[in-house]
């Protein structure tokens, strides 16, 4: 009777090890693979966002560029550091490879600006509404709230430069 328990105390460790190295393994990989490419997308994005956002703040000719750039390199930094411990804690390595981007003109700069944004806003509001997953459903809901302030900003500061 004694050995019977030993054997069944020993298949329910086991079992049960399983399950929690299984749930371990799932915590890390079980991020689809729209979500995947969405997390990629968006910090290759991001850090574009913050590269070019230093630029224009050294280079723009215009107060309201330079602070427009100013607000892009602060607010998506911090949205990146957000992306990268939501993809640390899913186990998605994310592109470190930075953006060289190169100056041409406020106007320019404004131009794309708006037209990142309107695209930008539209993929993190599909995300929001088609990902399960908890983590980046309040990422994407958070940070498309920040991007249509940008793009009104962005649409504002354009405006100015007619």
């Amino acid at each position: 009777m004694e050995s019977r328990f030993k054997i069944l105390s020993l298949i329910g460790f086991v079992a049960l090890s399983g399950a929690l190295c299984l749930a371990a393994t799932n915590e890390k990989g079980s991020v689809s693979a729209s979500d995947r490419a969405f997390m990629k997308a968006a910090a290759k994005g991001g850090e574009m966002e913050v590269a070019m956002g230093n630029i224009a703040s050294q280079n723009a000719t215009n107060a309201d560029v330079k602070s427009f750039g100013q607000r892009m390199v602060t607010d998506h930094s911090k949205a990146n550091e957000e992306l990268k411990s939501i993809a640390e804690k899913k186990g998605v390595t994310l592109p470190t490879k930075k953006p060289t981007e190169k100056w041409t003109s406020d106007k320019a700069y404004m131009n794309s600006m708006v037209e990142d944004h309107e695209k930008d806003l539209a993929e993190f509001q599909k995300e929001a509404s088609e990902t399960n997953d908890p983590d980046l459903k309040q990422f994407a809901n958070d940070t498309a709230k920040l991007i249509q302030q940008h793009l009104d900003l962005a649409k504002e500061t354009q405006g100015k430069l007619r």
